[in-house]
Formats: structure tokens, sequence, C-alpha cells
């Protein structure tokens, strides 16, 4: 599948603008491929405004995200690939979200995680102690679906 970072990033910036507040966003300015001004750049990273009122030519799709801004009076184009957001939030609240990491994502860790989870039974077999059925996996509450991130 395609990620879904470039989605959820211009869902976010929509959310934000359509209430009135700020976008900012905090990008990685360690990416080879992100073109932003260094001489901003604090610990590897950039919060960048980018709300209408604060930039031009505003772009972003699938792979990149670009638009011109002013630092110091200076006209400059910004430019990076969308996995070097690393998060979006309104200035008002701080409401918005942060990205994972691509590498965290698809890391052995994770996936020997998702292996293992995947091949725990739903039920006990009939050849199981009372002990051991105390420890069999719960089936989900019903109700709002929530999300558990694990590390």
């Amino acid at each position: 599948m395609t990620p879904n970072q470039p989605y959820l990033l211009r869902a976010f910036f929509d959310w934000i603008v359509d209430n009135q507040m700020t976008p900012y966003i905090v990008v990685d300015a360690t990416n080879e491929l992100a073109e932003v001004p260094q001489e901003f750049v604090k610990e590897g990273q950039i919060v960048l405004n980018v709300s209408p009122s604060a930039c031009v030519n505003f772009a972003l799709d699938l792979e990149f995200l670009s638009f011109q801004a002013r630092f110091g009076g200076q006209p400059r184009n910004i430019s990076m690939p969308c996995q070097a957001v690393m998060a979006i939030y309104a200035r008002e609240n701080g409401a918005g979200t942060v990205f994972a990491v691509e590498e965290e994502l698809t890391s052995p860790e994770l996936e020997q995680e998702v292996d293992e989870a995947s091949s725990i039974p739903t039920r006990p077999s009939s050849d199981t102690s009372e002990a051991d059925s105390d420890n069999a996996p719960v089936p989900p509450k019903k109700g709002k679906p929530t999300l558990k991130i694990i590390k």
C-alpha cells in the first residue's frame, strides 16, 4: 500500500485551516531532499508556519510539499518530501498529530510482533487447563474502536 502520511497531512492541514487556526509543521531538516532555511534549523528540525496567509504557491501531493515564504523579509522556496514532515499541529491549541517514522513502521521487531499477534489462538483448545484459559486472549470490547501504538 502507498504511505498514508500524505493523506493524513492534507486532512490535518484542511481541518486546522477550516477551524480558523494556524497550521505549523515540524520538519526533519536532516532529510537530504528537504530544502529549508538552514539558518533557522535547531537540533535537526525546523518549525514552519504553513498557513495560507504565511505562504504562497502551497502545493501538497503524494510525494512532496512545497511553498514560498518569507524568512527575515527574504522570499524563499521551501520544499520537502512528505516523509520529512514529522508533525502538524495548530499553533493556538496544539491539536494535530505526530507522524511515525517510516522505518519504525516497517521495523523487524514490529513485523515480529505482528506475526506473533496474528498467531495467537482466539479461543483455547479443548485440552487446555483452567490456568491456561485465564491467560487466553480476551475478545475486544464492544463500542468505539481504539488504536494502540506499539513501539
